[in-house]
């Protein structure tokens, strides 16, 4: 039965997205990537030498690892092959490596593979391009959004490049937009500031980005007065800013956030908050790094810093979200501005290895309680001095075991709190050498 489409004598085609109308017929109309596509871009000098190798282009949504792989076939003369890994297997693979394999012997032309989301593909998966990237048959170009480092092979990784695509900045916005204003013959018709919160909007995303335009240009007439921020705000939702708890976004974001604290910048610490809060982090994931935060950066500078993270947990138990991300706020705060010192996790790292190299040597008989008559025969306990009842309230013993003797693992810088444990550790020890202790 005709459809209503064809008994019009209509075309039942869509019409092409603005991101496909404007995808780049060469790679320096690529916006947002000079590093590579440039005149002096790898890729560039790579064509320019004409010897183009597999690669794995790396980088967030919408920053044309697409666009820039067909290009480099086109540049190359290579016939351009494009697969999925989401919705490939192996037996997709032998079909295209056969192919390739014969269009090299028949017709003398190579094969540049683009291979979409690679890191989808599983390790034998990924083993299986080796051959064909060694012999030549394929030029290997995988696109990937997680960190290859993780994700992809050793072998893949030596055999080909990793290069990193940039997430759009606003001078990229800017060069995509007035192309796009170009091709529909007039201007986007937004304010200044409105336009500058369309760029925030698209986070980097140059494909995302292109479909806020053409909805814009589709939903406010022609001659009608610019949106300002409040009514673009009104018209697009704004989008959640691209983050994956398994991509690297959950992991840069919260080392950002771990290294501001770190560094005592309260600023930076909110801000790193406020962007993982903002895309969907459990804030229960993020309490239990602020609690490692405070014994691994402060410790005992101040006590009262682990206490602060604990209690962010207990805030945003009780309040939920909103309210409780004002506790987990309040302690990052407190944590930044806390004095810090790695006196105890130093202590900590030494000491074990100190205990894994002394085995199962056994504690001075002076500590061992004894219970039975035995050991009471074999001196258990003997000599033990109970320090409350000394003078001082220190008796000064020697507590490591006799194959070790006494050593020091945690010394307490001049910082904080330890300032004052400093002191009584040196009093304990003039005391300790007054009485002629070791």
């Amino acid at each position: 039965m005709a459809s209503l489409f064809e008994a019009a004598g209509l075309e039942a085609s869509a019409p092409r997205p603005l991101a496909d109308r404007l995808r780049p017929a060469s790679l320096a109309e690529v916006q947002g990537q000079d590093h590579l596509t440039g005149e002096a871009g790898l890729i560039s000098r790579m064509i320019s030498s004409g010897r183009i190798s597999s690669m794995v282009l790396w980088g967030p949504p919408g920053t044309g690892k697409t666009t820039i792989a067909r290009l480099l076939a086109g540049e190359a003369g290579l016939h351009f092959e494009q697969i999925s890994a989401i919705h490939s297997g192996v037996a997709d693979l032998k079909k295209v490596f056969e192919a390739a394999r014969l269009r090299r012997t028949d017709k003398g032309q190579g094969t540049l593979l683009f291979v979409d989301e690679i890191h989808r593909f599983n390790k034998a998966q990924q083993d299986s391009f080796l051959p064909w990237m060694e012999d030549g048959t394929i030029t290997l170009v995988g696109a990937t959004t997680e960190n290859p480092s993780f994700e992809l092979n050793a072998a893949v990784l030596s055999r080909a490049k990793v290069l990193t695509l940039n997430r759009l900045d606003g001078a990229a916005m800017a060069g995509l937009l007035a192309r796009a204003q170009e091709l529909e013959g007039r201007s986007l018709p937004v304010t200044e500031e409105a336009r500058e919160q369309l760029f925030a909007m698209a986070d980097g995303d140059g494909r995302y980005f292109l479909n806020l335009v053409e909805d814009l240009f589709s939903i406010v007439e022609d001659g009608a007065g610019p949106l300002d921020a409040s009514g673009l705000a009104e018209t697009i939702q704004r989008r959640v800013p691209v983050y994956d708890k398994g991509q690297d976004g959950h992991y840069n974001l919260i080392s950002a956030l771990h290294k501001s604290i770190r560094g005592s910048d309260p600023d930076a610490a909110l801000y790193w908050l406020a962007r993982m809060l903002v895309a969907g982090e459990d804030p229960l994931f993020i309490c239990r790094r602020l609690v490692r935060m405070a014994n691994e950066d402060i410790g005992l500078a101040d006590p009262q810093a682990v206490l602060q993270a604990l209690a962010a947990k207990d805030v945003y138990d009780f309040l939920g979200s909103p309210e409780g991300e004002l506790g987990l706020a309040q302690a990052a705060v407190y944590l930044a501005t806390a004095p810090k010192s790695i006196g105890v996790y130093t202590a900590y790292k030494q000491v074990m290895r100190r205990a894994k190299e002394t085995g199962s040597v056994m504690p001075p008989k002076i500590i061992l309680n004894a219970p039975t008559k035995m050991m009471k025969e074999q001196e258990y306990g003997a000599g033990y001095k109970y320090d409350p009842d000394q003078p001082d309230g220190f008796s000064g013993q020697n507590y490591f075991p006799a194959e070790m003797g006494r050593e020091t693992f945690y010394d307490p810088p001049d910082k904080g709190f330890e300032r004052e444990i400093r002191k009584r550790l040196d009093w304990w020890a003039s005391l300790r050498a007054q009485r002629g202790e070791k």
